[in-house]
């Protein structure tokens, strides 16, 4: 596909990605401006993750009606959750705007993912895909601290506004310059046919759970991670900002990482090497976040070896089924979303008894992970 169509299409990821990832360091704010408090919120981004699990139960429907089709719904969603907060400010329509919000991304991401996978070989995947991930850690680095700004300067509710209209914008892009890929092939048992291949693929069930592990391991720390500064150091809004560009750097760097190695090294392999780094910063990560210089150091090690870890698993879920590209992904996605759940329900309850809980935690869920890497080198090709 073309360099220019791979980074306009990079930039719409950031906007999807920096409203979804927003609400992480902003809890007590984004609380305060609703009324409500950290665990209020929290048990919404819990919701959100357990609703997410059914997202790819619409992707036997959409797959065969082609990636530009699912791309269109996931946008749609995502602007109408936008809308949902700029209309109806309050705490239940903010329940409902996280929930579109990643009904939109979880559409729109396994729709594009296949849609560049239709277009690139296995051997090189890997890197195209790669480029699509920078936008995960760019909407920390240029997303989260404009957001910041909005806050501080207008309200806590004017992104939504901001990131509305960029949605409507990039909607419309979709709709005029996007060709779309040759249109999958109705699966010969019907409907469900992608969806019982997928299920009775041991190695394909096992490939997901990678994800799933390192997600819940992910999340108990992203969950609690702005608390965690806010309380230890006393951090504001500008100073929260600052530091979750700093882990959008890390992110950035994990991105980068995959991009030059994840094809030579293998898939399979750079999912082991990453899991297995990931333990070593969540293992020292509470004995150098004294200081704050030390934390943000922590962060970045975390962050970056978690980054490398995720985005190696996509390219690797691309090739399992790929007959039923999207739909695979679309599971993997669900996957991601239980592991989510399964972290924002652990993590206010583990912090009450210290960060070295949350990052134990993380440690056990990675060692799960690492078992299943070990299965799928031994299964898949």
């Amino acid at each position: 596909m073309k360099t220019s169509e791979l980074f306009i299409f990079t930039i719409i990821r950031i906007i999807l990605n920096t409203a979804y990832r927003m609400i992480y360091p902003f809890l007590r704010i984004f609380g305060q401006g609703l009324g409500v408090g950290v665990a209020d919120i929290t048990n919404l981004i819990a919701t959100r993750a357990f609703i997410g699990v059914f997202y790819p139960l619409i992707f036997p429907f959409l797959e065969p009606r082609g990636r530009k089709f699912g791309m269109l719904l996931g946008m749609g969603f995502f602007i109408i959750s936008m809308g949902v907060v700029v209309f109806f400010p309050g705490y239940t329509s903010f329940g409902i705007s996280l929930v579109l919000t990643l009904a939109g991304k979880a559409i729109f991401d396994p729709s594009l993912a296949s849609y560049v996978s239709d277009h690139t070989e296995y051997k090189q995947r890997g890197s195209k895909l790669a480029v699509l991930e920078f936008a995960w850690s760019l909407a920390f680095i240029l997303g989260v601290p404009a957001v910041g700004l909005m806050i501080q300067y207008a309200s806590w509710s004017m992104p939504f506004s901001v990131f509305g209209i960029l949605g409507a914008g990039a909607f419309i892009y979709i709709v005029l310059m996007l060709k779309d890929s040759r249109l999958p092939e109705h699966h010969e048992d019907g409907v469900w046919g992608n969806v019982k291949a997928i299920f009775t693929s041991r190695t394909t069930l096992v490939a997901m759970s990678i994800g799933l592990s390192v997600t819940a391991s992910n999340e108990v720390v992203n969950l609690m991670f702005g608390v965690w500064l806010e309380d230890s150091f006393k951090l504001q809004v500008a100073a929260l900002s600052a530091a979750t560009a700093f882990v959008g750097l890390s992110e950035l760097s994990g991105e980068g990482l995959v991009f030059w190695f994840v094809d030579r090294l293998g898939k399979v392999r750079a999912c082991g090497v990453g899991i297995l780094a990931n333990c070593i910063a969540a293992l020292i990560l509470p004995a150098i976040g004294q200081t704050q210089t030390g934390a943000l150091i922590g962060l970045f090690l975390f962050y970056i070896t978690f980054e490398f870890t995720i985005v190696s698993i996509i390219p690797l879920l691309s090739e399992v089924m790929p007959l039923a590209r999207a739909t695979t992904l679309s599971f993997a996605g669900a996957g991601h979303s239980i592991g989510r759940t399964i972290g924002a329900l652990l993590a206010p309850t583990l912090y009450a008894f210290g960060f070295s809980y949350i990052t134990g935690a993380a440690i056990l869920f990675n060692f799960l992970g690492l078992l299943a890497v070990w299965y799928v080198s031994k299964h898949h090709d």
